[in-house]
This record gives structure tokens, sequence and C-alpha cells, in this order.
């Protein structure tokens, strides 16, 4: 997570300041990164726990009236998150069997670099189970966007945005970390789970241009960032899909391994695939491996948002 320091944390205007830094900073590595590559998308959700976890400071700091409904609003937007973050873990835990077939299709190459005939047959089968575990992946992440996405409710709430250049309370703290935690897993969903390119960043587009505030740093700095990504996604365009680019790497190279083969076989030539199973070894390496930190992530957020939400009852029922 993000280690500033917790002291300019302790004041509305200190946490304002500390979600414009890490706002901006993650506009800043979205720049010098590959699209929704497994680096980006863990300072995302890196940015996001350090977010959670420095508004926790904050409320035990501001001495607010216990039984009011800003503790309700609270554990709303921690369900929300603990709701959104189930729906990535199951994402990412569907593409086991994907880079599991993969790291065996690899270790399969790196003992024959030169395959005959009869071995180019048994690889390529090999192949079509791993394009096969692509298709089920897909399938199944695509089914969690469409029962899940509309129970999130990752949208900016236009009734109650930001209304003048500086904030006022707590409530509109909440707001803040609201619209922004939405924008988080927007993103987060649009690379892990499953992006449709045409709608996944409509709503937000609409909302942040009609309630954008000369001198809200943290609206311009969200703005930006949303734009930034939003190009991004406009720019791939295509089809619906995951868009995790070491993902989408080791699809690439599991279909170039693949066309070689069919040629090798339609002219009975032997094919040399000892460059390409390195290639294949190494992405599907950064896909397990990236795909264990994401979880690691989520199953240390699951006990933080724990923790946080028994810090704030226990506050209230000590007072």
């Amino acid at each position: 997570m993000m280690n500033y320091s917790t002291k300019s944390t302790t004041s509305i205007n200190g946490f304002y300041n500390f979600l414009t830094q890490g706002i901006d900073n993650l506009s800043l590595m979205f720049l010098s990164q590959k699209l929704m590559s497994i680096q980006f998308l863990q300072h995302v959700l890196s940015t996001l726990r350090s977010f959670h976890s420095q508004l926790t400071i904050l409320v035990q700091t501001l001495h607010l009236p216990v039984g009011e409904k800003w503790l309700d609003e609270y554990m709303d937007e921690s369900s929300k998150m603990w709701d959104a973050c189930h729906a990535l873990k199951s994402a990412v835990s569907n593409m086991e069997n994907f880079y599991s077939a993969g790291l065996n299709l690899a270790s399969s190459l790196d003992h024959h670099h030169i395959l005959n005939p009869q071995l180019s047959y048994q690889i390529f089968r090999s192949i079509n189970g791993c394009q096969r575990d692509i298709a089920a992946v897909e399938e199944e992440n695509k089914g969690i966007i469409e029962t899940r996405m509309h129970t999130l409710n990752l949208t900016f709430d236009e009734n109650n945005a930001m209304r003048g250049s500086k904030f006022n309370g707590f409530r509109e703290v909440l707001q803040a970390m609201r619209n922004m935690s939405s924008l988080f897993f927007v993103i987060l969903l649009s690379g892990l789970v499953y992006c449709r390119p045409e709608t996944c960043f409509n709503n937000q587009t609409s909302i942040f241009e009609g309630n954008m505030i000369p001198g809200s740093t943290i609206m311009v700095a969200t703005a930006r960032l949303q734009q930034i990504v939003a190009d991004e996604i406009n720019h791939i365009g295509g089809q619906p899909r995951i868009l995790l680019y070491e993902f989408q790497m080791a699809k690439s190279v599991i279909e170039d391994i693949k066309g070689e083969l069919e040629r090798a076989m339609e002219y009975g030539t032997k094919v040399d695939v000892h460059e390409k199973s390195e290639n294949l070894s190494n992405c599907f390496s950064m896909l397990r491996f990236g795909a264990e930190g994401i979880i690691g992530q989520l199953d240390d957020f699951f006990d933080e948002i724990v923790e946080g939400r028994k810090k704030l009852l226990d506050m209230c029922t000590l007072r």
C-alpha cells in the first residue's frame, strides 16, 4: 500500500490532499505502463486500500456524533467494496486452469525444441485445450459482470456531487470516497473481469462533465484519471473481453504457436519452438504471479474492511 505519512490525513483537508496525490500518481503510472497491466492494477488496488485505511483513521479523529447517518453510509460504502472485491477474486480465480495449462504446455515445449509432425499434433491438441480454457474464463467472467455489475452500483452520484471549491464535513468525505472507489472498481473490473469498451465509462463521463468545478482538485484529478483510462479503452476498441495485458499476451503467444504448428503439419515439416517456448513460459509465469498477487491483496483488503468496520462500531459503542 502507499506509504505516505498519516499525519496529513487526520484532518479533512489533509485527507483530500492524500486522495489527490494518490490519484495523480495513478495517472502518471498509467501513462508509463502497459494498458491494464498487472503492475498497474495492483497499484490501483493498493491505492484503494490506502484510501480506505486513511478514511478509517480520519473518522476516529473527527469525533462524529454517535448514531448519526454517517455510520450507515460508511457501512454501505464498505459493503460495496466487499462485494466488488469478491467479484474480482472470483474472476481472477477463474484464470487458474488457464495459466496452469499454459505452464504445462510451456514445460512440454521446453523438452522438445524441435517438433516433428507427430509431436506437433500432440502439442496442437494441448493448445486447443488451452484455448478452451480461455473461452471458459471469458464466459464465466462475462457472467460475473452481467449478474453483479448492476448490484454493485458503481456510479458517480451527481445529485450529491461537491458544489464548491471546498468540502464541508464528513458526508462530503464519504462522497469523494464513493466516487473514487467507483472509478477504481470500474478500472479493476475492466482489466480483471470483463470489459465492454463502448459502455464501461459512459455514465461516469457524463457525470464528470456535468459537475466539474474549477478549483476542486480531487474532482479534477479523478476526472483526469477517468479520461485517460477511457481514452485508452476506446482506442483499443474491438470485441468485449478481459483487458488484462498479461492475459492477452498469453493468448497471443498461444495463437502464434498454433499458427506455426498448423503450417508445419500441413507440409509435414519440423518446427523449431525453442524461442517461443521461452516466451510462452514467461507470459504464463507473469500471469500466474500477478493473479496470485492480486488474490493476496484482495484477501488482505477483506481483513482491513472487517477491521475498519469493527473499529468504528466499537468507537460508537464505547462512547
